[in-house]
């Protein structure tokens, strides 16, 4: 037997984008309901490396600029508020980050990249050469012929993150609660409710799309095309001899420190395979090959866990955020690839302002939501 329950606002997914969502307007006096079909940063938002900078990643430099800005900010904040909050250590720590390069033409490129990179405030960035870099930290492979070098940078662990907002949120009024979406209720002029698998209904004003690689599902219930498709991304998790990596070190599309836990993490991939979760021999094999060109010290590591998520990404690789185009109540944040963490927070706080206010100070027009539909 259905029932019907009601919310001023509902937040469909419960990971990064979502949960930050719901605490922002839950500290703007607004209570929501965040449905989640599995259990909060059970997917992409709980497994994440968790590199926290705005220099680099799809649109940036551009519009995303201003969005990565504003999530170093917030995680910033957050970390000063979330342990008092929630009783939670969400490992926020300043790190350092050392980019390397490995040719000639690599060289040139970073060193070209500097006059921007420079520009950004609370940034310190500079080029190092090979000899500066193995005395920073010797065990890097003097393959690499440098690097650029950035103070200013942080980290977090991303489970502990999404937890301590969950924990934060349902604090001031927001209620999590397990559930499938199947459907909107209401027409292209104004937002209703929706439908869960349960058969139940729940009435609303406002409905948040925070899905994720799932975002195509709502395609059908807003009538516009939702180009947002899974990429798998592993991540290996290292007993490694020898002191700590005081350095997030980076090299293309791939990186490796030590974190809190003491284990080295090391990834990633980015792979096409769909909805498919499951770690993989190969992208271990992978991934170690790749390490061990970097940082041979790490031979003799012991592997102690290797994960896998799906992070969003859409065909343009660029955010979708803000009003869903021909309906009252409807929004979208989805989208992040790679850098949902960094990108979350401000992701919700904007959506956020979006609802109550409704602008935010920010542009985001690049991110219209109907765009794949034009």
């Amino acid at each position: 037997m259905s029932t019907i329950d009601s919310a001023d606002v509902v937040i469909v997914g419960g990971g990064i984008v979502g949960i930050s969502t719901a605490y922002y307007l839950a500290k703007k006096g607004i209570k929501s309901m965040v449905i989640e079909r599995d259990t909060v940063g059970s997917h992409a938002s709980g497994f994440a490396y968790g590199s926290l900078g705005a220099l680099g990643g799809p649109g940036i430099p551009g519009p995303g600029l201003a969005v990565a800005v504003k999530g170093v900010h917030l995680h910033h904040q957050l970390a000063q508020e979330l342990p008092e909050r929630a009783g939670i250590n969400i490992e926020y720590r300043d790190r350092p980050s050392l980019s390397l390069v490995f040719t000639k033409q690599d060289s040139e490129a970073a060193k070209n990249s500097l006059h921007w990179i420079q520009s950004q405030p609370d940034y310190a960035v500079k080029w190092i050469d090979q000899s500066s870099l193995q005395e920073i930290e010797p065990r890097i492979s003097d393959e690499a012929i440098g690097a650029i070098h950035v103070n200013g940078t942080a980290d977090v662990e991303p489970y502990r993150l999404v937890l301590a907002l969950t924990q934060a949120s349902e604090s001031i009024g927001v209620t999590i609660r397990h559930g499938h979406i199947t459907g909107l209720v209401g027409t292209h002029s104004k937002v209703k409710g929706v439908t869960l698998d349960s058969n139940d209904t729940i009435s609303c004003e406002y409905v948040v799309f925070a899905m994720g690689p799932w975002s195509g599902e709502a395609s059908p219930w807003l009538g516009i095309d939702i180009s947002v498709q899974p990429l798998k991304g592993q991540i290996l998790r290292l007993r490694a001899p020898g002191a700590p990596y005081q350095y997030s070190i980076s090299w293309g599309d791939n990186y490796a420190t030590t974190k809190p836990d003491g284990m080295v993490w090391a990834g990633t991939t980015e792979e096409d395979v769909g909805f498919d979760e499951n770690p993989t021999p190969e992208a271990r094999d992978k991934i170690m090959a790749s390490l061990l060109r970097v940082l041979p010290a790490l031979k003799d590591s012991e592997l102690v866990r290797q994960t896998a998520c799906l992070r969003p990404l859409s065909a343009d690789r660029l955010m979708l955020l803000g009003k869903v185009p021909g309906w009252e109540g409807a929004y979208m944040a989805t989208g992040a690839g790679r850098q949902g963490i960094v990108l979350g927070p401000a992701m919700g706080q904007i959506t956020a302002n979006l609802i109550t206010k409704g602008q935010t100070s920010i542009p985001i027009e690049a991110f219209d939501p109907g765009r794949f539909s034009k």
